[in-house]
């Protein structure tokens, strides 16, 4: 369960971290744009979707009927690449404001969930199937202004 705790406080710092500067109001700056990319033990990538869809998306999705969440995408490569370099799942998410999605997500995961032990270890279980995880942050630019 302490590996499940590191990796939420990790991930909750790298959005919290990213954003130094104040949340974007209107128009004032890009949203903040994530790309979270999940290498799978092989053989295992259908617990690991089912693990995700259960206690992940739903905290996602409810985020995202917020408005806390602008967009989220998900994606899977055709082709399979080199192990090194292998991904099998990205989802993406634009964030207009973090301060707000990082102070509603806890709430959310715990009204969600009620039993936090069990969410824990389930979540647990799902880190333990991947082999790599990384969280990239990305900026999108509009080239016709080049």
């Amino acid at each position: 369960m302490q590996t499940v705790r590191i990796m939420w406080v990790t991930t909750c710092a790298l959005i919290t971290l990213a954003l130094g500067a104040p949340p974007s109001i209107a128009g004032d700056k890009p949203p903040f744009i994530t790309e979270a990319y999940y290498r799978i033990e092989w053989g295992r990538f259908d617990e690991f979707m089912e693990l995700f869809k259960k206690n992940h998306y739903p905290i996602l999705a409810r985020l995202k009927e917020e408005g806390l969440i602008e967009s989220m995408t998900a994606a899977f490569p055709v082709n399979h690449a080199s192990e090194e370099s292998r991904w099998d799942f990205r989802l993406t998410l634009v964030i207009p404001d973090t301060d707000a999605f990082g102070k509603a997500f806890p709430g959310i995961k715990e009204e969600l969930y009620p039993d936090q032990d069990k969410l824990a270890q389930e979540e647990q279980r799902r880190f333990s199937l991947l082999t790599a995880h990384t969280d990239i942050v990305v900026r999108h630019e509009d080239v016709t202004k080049w």
